[in-house]
């Protein structure tokens, strides 16, 4: 039960761990600092690209100045007299509306009549055979706004306003569009001439992707539409146009019966068609020459505009990088008449804050309580789920929900929590490795207590060779031969176990075992085989317990079992040769004697250290490993040191 109580108590420290980050993930989800909306867009382009683009519809044609017109007119920009040829002829084609996305801000460059004197003042010039076929209708000129500081309107510029009425949800504190301090214009007699007109203006963000445009802006108290939308306008014949303003991040134009989702500052966001070429192009050409296939151009809005090298204006979208700014115009325009639109909920950061917290939460549970492998999985599955869902509601509704945050969300907490359970773990199991080091040295004290109730000597003589093997097995992990073996963590093993190497002594018969004086060769031979008991116990506690293949066991049965064989295969009680002795044996093999010769009286007389060094060094490729006695040898000081010690 307390396992159970303590590893519940884990998974909750893990789960919190996840819940911090999500939190704050929500916060940022609502406050959106100003270190994220780059970020946003990105995501948003990501998005965008994934998403299944919608063909055009069929009510939007672009007329062409391209390479093939300059070649059959000449080049850019042409007499205005040839531009209102190239009007009249998409007016008898059938087009609703025409809109140029040209400023025609100066006097044709070909009017010549003051070099050719007064009489040819009274003649006609190329800017009225323009604004002569500008006064029959259906056509929108264009003009550009400007933002400088101190900007101002030139005071002969024509500009035609819209009636729109604003319409505040709630009190935003600021003003739904953008404030222009200029304008650039077209001639006041071809602006009058048309009689409506529309700026040009889209700007792209920070990063140069023009993912939104203004729909409407303000200019000196009025509010005045883009070319797009004057288009529109001047198409459907549209009456009633009102912005609806939701909050500071979303408002809404209503044209008619048309409701166009906007931005706080009445941008629309694009929704691009595709790449470059999307729409139908019509070279200029052939609408002068007359090419142009019947119905081509019939109750179209024609968008003129020019793709020629040297002459376009491009842009780049979240899908091109080099489109043309006729091309923007037109699918402005395509997005207000088919009512394709892409929208953000006007609540979209509260969605936001819900959508992190519900996968957050769910993310954290499933890692607190299957692991960081589940855990990883489930969120990696939970994030593509999201992002294929932002994909397909904009492919079918045109609704965008940002996966930012919820990727943010589950991220952070996926890492954190990662890195709690890590730490948790880590924890366990060096609480574990405490455990299991106390049940080993618990297991080991039990034991030698054992020997220490048949025969006190023995138990005395055990607990000596702890300190003897550590000294000299840290002098032999010096050498190369044995330093891949004797880790730090294997040489303590080693040094907790040797107590162990004579627990078979426990079923020697007392009158053997304390025999004083030499042991018959039976008596002998009996008290050989207390190598093959001590590991006879080792066993019996592995079956009885269950334990297989342990570690420390496997080193306690190689001391017991091997400490008595000699290197030159002529001991007990399996008669192993040189290498085939474990290491753990054959330095407990030098232990063992040292510290018989030097302390005990039983069977023999105790020598002094220098002849107990001799004796082990005489042995030196006969019954001991030439390696650990060269070991022992430089270490000998010490074990005298340690001996006289436990002697005091």
């Amino acid at each position: 039960m307390r396992s159970q109580g303590v590893g519940a108590a884990r998974r909750r420290l893990v789960f919190l761990c996840g819940v911090f980050p999500v939190l704050v993930t929500a916060v940022l989800a609502v406050y959106r600092p100003a270190f994220l909306p780059r970020l946003d867009d990105t995501v948003y382009d990501s998005v965008m690209r994934s998403a299944v683009t919608r063909p055009p519809g069929n009510r939007v044609v672009i007329v062409d100045v391209d390479e093939r017109s300059l070649a059959t007119v000449g080049q850019w920009p042409w007499r205005r007299d040839v531009v209102a040829r190239l009007i009249s002829r998409l007016r008898d084609r059938g087009a609703s509306t025409i809109a140029p996305d040209i400023i025609f801000a100066e006097p044709d460059r070909f009017d010549d009549r003051v070099r050719r004197g007064p009489l040819a003042q009274r003649e006609a010039t190329p800017d009225d055979a323009l604004a002569a076929v500008l006064r029959e209708g259906r056509v929108v000129v264009g003009y550009g706004l400007t933002f400088e500081r101190n900007g101002r309107a030139p005071a002969d510029c024509v500009l035609h306003p819209v009636g729109l009425v604003v319409v505040n949800s709630e009190e935003t504190g600021g003003s739904p569009y953008f404030h222009a301090t200029g304008v650039v214009c077209s001639l006041a007699m071809l602006a009058q001439a048309a009689g409506t007109s529309g700026f040009l203006n889209a700007a792209p963000d920070s990063d140069g992707i023009l993912r939104r445009v203004p729909l409407v802006a303000e200019l000196g108290g009025r509010v005045y539409p883009a070319l797009a939308l004057a288009a529109v306008v001047s198409a459907t014949g549209a009456r009633d146009l009102s912005l609806r303003i939701a909050n500071v991040n979303a408002a809404s134009l209503t044209i008619d019966r048309r409701v166009v989702p906007l931005d706080g500052k009445s941008n629309l966001l694009v929704r691009y068609r595709g790449k470059k070429g999307t729409f139908t192009h019509l070279s200029a050409a052939d609408v002068l020459s007359g090419d142009v296939p019947d119905g081509a151009l019939r109750d179209k809005i024609v968008f003129v505009g020019t793709t020629a090298l040297g002459t376009r204006e491009v842009v780049a979208t979240p899908l091109d990088t080099l489109f043309a700014g006729v091309e923007l115009q037109a699918t402005v325009a395509d997005n207000l008449l088919e009512e394709t639109f892409i929208r953000r909920d006007p609540l979209g950061a509260v969605l936001d804050m819900q959508i992190v917290l519900v996968l957050g939460l769910a993310v954290g549970a499933l890692v607190a309580r299957a692991g960081v492998i589940v855990g990883v999985l489930g969120s990696l599955g939970g994030i593509a789920a999201i992002w294929w869902a932002a994909a397909r509601l904009l492919s079918t509704s045109g609704l965008f929900v940002s996966p930012l945050f919820p990727t943010i969300g589950v991220l952070s907490a996926l890492s954190i929590m990662t890195f709690a359970k890590v730490t948790v773990e880590r924890r366990r199991a060096d609480s574990a490795g405490r455990e299991t080091s106390g049940a080993q040295r618990l297991m080991v004290q039990t034991l030698l207590s054992l020997t220490e109730v048949r025969d006190a000597e023995t138990g005395r003589h055990s607990r000596r060779t702890q300190q003897y093997v550590r000294v000299l097995a840290e002098r032999l992990a010096s050498n190369p031969e044995y330093r891949a073996y004797l880790t730090a963590d294997r040489i303590d093993l080693l040094s907790s176990l040797a107590p162990l190497h004579d627990i078979g002594k426990v079923g020697i018969p007392d009158y053997i075992l304390n025999k004083p004086g030499a042991l018959t060769p039976a008596e002998l031979k009996e008290m050989r085989t207390h190598p093959a008991l001590g590991r006879e116990v080792i066993l019996r506690a592995e079956q009885q317990v269950g334990i297989h293949d342990d570690a420390t066991l496997l080193m306690a049965k190689e001391i017991v079992y091997t400490h008595h064989e000699r290197w030159d295969g002529t001991g007990y009680p399996q008669g192993l040769r040189g290498t085939d002795i474990p290491v753990a044996g054959r330095v407990m093999a030098i232990v063992d004697v040292y510290d018989a010769t030097v302390t005990r009286t039983l069977y023999r007389a105790t020598m002094s250290h220098d002849d107990a060094v001799g004796f082990i060094i005489g042995g030196k490729g006969t019954h001991f490993d030439p390696a650990v006695v060269e070991a022992f040898v430089a270490m000998a000081a010490t074990f005298q040191r340690v001996s006289a010690e436990a002697d005091s």
